[in-house]
């Protein structure tokens, strides 16, 4: 087999480039729309975590950030194709011909394949193997869904209680406890705690827990042992719980204030029969 000439060369190098400019074109074109959506989806989540009039603010100052970037944008689009139109950046477009003209002909090879993006560790699944033949699937085990442990009722209580002023906003609290505002939103809607805007010492109206509207569970018997005359008497000394300890919390209305028991901490006692 005789080698290929000059011509046939520059023939085929040139077909090479051509696909490989296709390639990086598409390539690039994929990472610049991934990025938008990226910056897209950062810029949502952070005027979502506002309300009010943080929220307004946070909207304007995006507003006025496109708006500067589209002027400068443009004037520094202008300037730079006016140097180039006048040749005197002629440097700058031989290089990046050149620049370009590589990077098309390693592109444009058989095995070249692009740089996919770096997943996260929860987003890369485990490669798995298919059945043998005569051998029945396994069924997918659900997994439970990323993302942070929910909040107790004790821990929420809690927080508003230790950092409120009275009131307490989302974001601090979620600080606090080491979570998102979207956990304790979650917790605060399973509780039937209203989340409104409330204001803190030295912050601004935001999305907030108010401490005079803690939901108060219904009590608990607080005398579940005794038992009325004429009534048979229970000889059974084991004062355990058969139901085991309860869960959530009880509030109880004073005149200082609130008072928060944790259910799970109540000990019953057993009563004495009283004639």
């Amino acid at each position: 087999m005789s080698a290929p000439t000059t011509a046939q060369w520059l023939r085929a190098a040139a077909d090479q480039i051509a696909v490989g400019s296709t390639r990086l074109a598409t390539d690039r074109a994929r990472r610049t729309i991934q990025w938008l959506r990226r910056s897209i989806r950062r810029a949502r989540a952070w005027v979502g975590e506002a309300s009010g009039f943080d929220k307004a603010l946070r909207l304007a100052l995006l507003a006025a950030g496109v708006w500067i970037l589209r002027k400068v944008g443009v004037r520094l689009g202008g300037w730079a194709y006016g140097r180039i139109e006048s040749g005197a950046w002629w440097w700058l477009l031989t290089a990046c011909t050149v620049v370009w003209t590589v990077a098309a002909y390693r592109a444009g090879r058989a095995d070249w394949t692009p740089k996919q993006p770096q997943l996260e560790p929860a987003d890369a699944a485990p490669d798995e193997e298919p059945p043998a033949e005569g051998e029945q699937p396994q069924p997918a085990v659900e997994q439970a869904p990323a993302g942070p442990p929910p909040v107790s009722p004790v821990a929420l209580v809690a927080a508003v209680r230790d950092i409120g002023t009275p009131h307490a906003q989302l974001k601090p609290l979620a600080d606090h406890l080491g979570t998102t505002t979207d956990a304790v939103r979650a917790a605060a809607r399973r509780m039937g705690w209203a989340v409104k805007d409330v204001r803190m010492a030295g912050r601004s109206a935001s999305a907030g827990l108010r401490w005079d509207e803690v939901p108060s569970p219904p009590p608990a018997d607080p005398f579940p042992g005794v038992v009325g005359a004429g009534q048979p008497a229970d000889d059974n000394d084991d004062d355990t719980d058969e139901e085991g300890p309860e869960k959530g919390v009880r509030v109880v209305r004073t005149d200082g204030g609130l008072i928060v028991y944790d259910l799970a901490d109540t000990h019953r006692r057993r009563g004495t029969v009283r004639a």
